[in-house]
């Protein structure tokens, strides 16, 4: 099969410059660079993690057609160490839609989900899986 691994997910926002910040000071992500598609309006600003470029975060604003029926993108985890000490960090920022407590699942995997400055849904995902 072709297929390798994800390149990226895109994210809608309303400003690039509000998102940008966000996506580096709350998620930990480096900015790679932001392009202007060729139609002349949509930006497009590429995101990823310093020591692990393997799947970017793509943010994306002036988009005016018809966006993806709601749920079908859920949300975007990202994986966590020290799932607690991000919990407290995330509570000190402030961050929008945090979660009132952690969940474990019966794996023993533990999550929290919070907001974006769109309103797009995060998880921090600390797993129980060996190697992820």
């Amino acid at each position: 099969m072709a297929v390798r691994k994800i390149e990226h997910v895109g994210i809608m926002v309303s400003s690039i410059e509000n998102s940008i910040p966000f996506y580096k000071e709350v998620i930990g992500l480096s900015h790679l660079e932001t392009i202007t598609h060729t139609n002349g309006v949509i930006r497009l600003a590429f995101l990823a993690f310093p020591n692990s470029p393997d799947t970017e975060v793509e943010l994306i604003e002036g988009f005016d057609g018809e966006v993806a029926q709601a749920g079908r993108v859920h949300h975007i985890a990202f994986t966590v160490d020290q799932l607690d000490d991000e919990f407290a960090r995330l509570r000190g920022l402030s961050v929008q839609g945090i979660d009132k407590e952690i969940t474990t699942l019966p794996n023993g995997s533990r999550y929290f989900f919070f907001n974006g400055p769109d309103g797009e849904a995060i998880e921090f995902f600390e797993t129980t899986r060996g190697g992820k």
